[in-house]
């Protein structure tokens, strides 16, 4: 359902009223609604200060947040997903467990040779490995580890909570190691308790690949068409289905970062002529620190949905020669039909229907041209751990009146949807079940609800599919939203 402006500050100034004084003074900022700003080729969109939203600042303690923490921001997505190296829970098992295969990293490779992706690895401390430190453990890990995985390239130790606070030098473990098993032993130290969310956790992460993976191979045979791609974790296939685009446009894809990645390729990556990077709230670090130590320029690009690909195929051809720019627009040529026909067969069904987006990473703002290429309406978006950067990229994209909101708790997200009545709502496993109890459709935008790949042109059908599946499935004949629901 579509709101005024008028009416969406008066709900707002109505929910904010709920919170204690101090309370509310903490939140007002972090909850918006976008106005019109005027001529947005004078650049006053993207500059509207009514526009802004408060983030990055820690979340109130006690109130539920669906953010995560440094840890799982390094181990979860930067450094998990890389294929050949084994990653090292350095902690207590229930973290470990928790991030143990939940974002859907695909990998190729054979399962416990060259592929550790689908393993959790712990050092399980102890209450004796609190009192006494856990180095001498650390190193008898990696030890077993080397012993039991040969072709395991390297080893990451991902550092949790305790670990921190007793303050082991997991620095000197890891290069003792490093030096007696001949592997790459990486030291990260990414302890949950650090910074406000799981996005310091992606820049520890950057910084450690800086420090001991980036520049330490050699291309040998560098060419004027290669790429990395940079931000992509190949959630359900995703950096799979955008490698075969770019592979197709007559790049070559060097290294990806770091959806079925591995540690040599990642080595290399210094050498490429341009960095395509997907996911820029997790990957921005790496890129501009390419960008100033090698003069490697780096590129967003967007591959959800028709309209975004052909417009991000075109900025990447741009970058090269004639011959590239032409293949463009064969691409283009060759997949529109297709894509014409997904759009003409779920359209019909989809055309009109609202979205409300609360994620995390690129998501609130890239995936909004697939939904509107279905002809669906963004009605608000979100981010769980943004910063200014990223609302300053995504609020010009959204119409006047969309609810803009970050690090919402989960009582202000409950009653933002009661608010505007979403067809469909896209956030994560924390609230999947508790809207499709309220009666809303709701699809998980973290890991595609064990679907997927979304990307690319492979991927609009199964995003089409799904979209339509989540609100017109029959399911929802036999339950009534809060909304709908006769008062007695």
């Amino acid at each position: 359902m579509s709101r005024t402006v008028k009416e969406t500050k008066a709900f707002l100034e109505e929910l904010l009223g709920t919170y204690p004084e101090k309370t509310r003074k903490k939140r007002e900022g972090h909850l918006a609604v976008k106005e019109s700003c005027g001529d947005t080729s004078t650049g006053g969109e993207s500059a509207c200060s009514t526009c802004a939203v408060k983030s990055n600042v820690k979340s109130i303690p006690g109130v539920m947040t669906a953010r995560g923490c440094a840890y799982a921001g390094s181990k979860g997505v930067v450094w998990g997903p890389i294929r050949d190296m084994v990653h090292l829970s350095h902690g207590p098992v229930g973290c470990g467990y928790y991030s143990w295969s939940t974002r859907r990293n695909l990998a190729q490779g054979k399962p416990g040779v060259d592929n550790f992706v689908p393993f959790q690895f712990t050092s399980d401390f102890q209450e004796q490995d609190i009192v006494y430190g856990g180095a001498q453990k650390l190193e008898t890990i990696c030890r077993e580890i080397n012993t039991l995985f040969p072709e395991a390239k390297g080893i990451s130790i991902q550092s949790e909570c305790p670990v921190g606070l007793i303050g082991d030098d997991i620095e000197a473990s890891a290069k003792k190691m490093n030096d007696e098993l001949g592997i790459d032993v990486i030291p990260v130290r990414c302890e949950g308790f650090r910074g406000v969310s799981q996005s310091l956790g992606h820049h520890i992460a950057n910084d450690t690949i800086r420090d001991h993976v980036l520049g330490k191979g050699t291309l040998a045979d560098p060419g004027p068409y290669d790429v990395a791609i940079i931000g992509d974790y190949n959630i359900g296939g995703d950096a799979w289905a955008s490698r075969k685009i770019l592979e197709e446009l007559g790049l070559r894809v060097v290294a990806m970062w770091s959806g079925d990645g591995q540690l040599e390729t990642m080595k290399l990556t210094h050498s490429v002529k341009l960095n395509l990077i997907h996911c820029y709230r997790s990957m921005n670090y790496i890129a501009r620190h390419m960008e100033e130590a090698y003069g490697i320029p780096w590129l967003e690009y967007n591959f959800f949905g028709p309209t975004k690909i052909e417009a991000s195929l075109r900025s990447i051809a741009a970058r090269f020669d004639d011959k590239i720019i032409e293949n463009a627009e064969k691409i283009i040529a060759k997949y529109k039909p297709a894509m014409n026909e997904v759009v003409s067969k779920y359209k019909a069904r989809l055309d009109g229907k609202t979205v409300m987006l609360y994620v995390g990473g690129l998501r609130p703002r890239h995936v909004i041209g697939a939904y509107e290429d279905l002809g669906m309406k963004i009605i608000g978006s979100g981010y769980e751990f943004g910063h200014a950067d990223d609302y300053k990229r995504t609020i010009p994209q959204l119409g006047v009146g969309t609810l803009v909101y970050d690090d919402v708790t989960q009582f202000e997200l409950d009653e933002l949807v009661k608010f505007i009545k979403p067809d469909l709502v896209g956030a994560g496993i924390k609230e999947k079940y508790v809207f499709q109890k309220m009666g809303v459709p709701f699809r998980q935008m973290h890991s595609w609800d064990y679907s997927g790949p979304y990307h690319g042109y492979d991927g609009f059908p199964i995003f089409a599919r799904d979209m339509d599946m989540a609100i017109n499935s029959p399911t929802w004949k036999l339950v009534k939203a809060p909304w709908d629901k006769e008062i007695r």
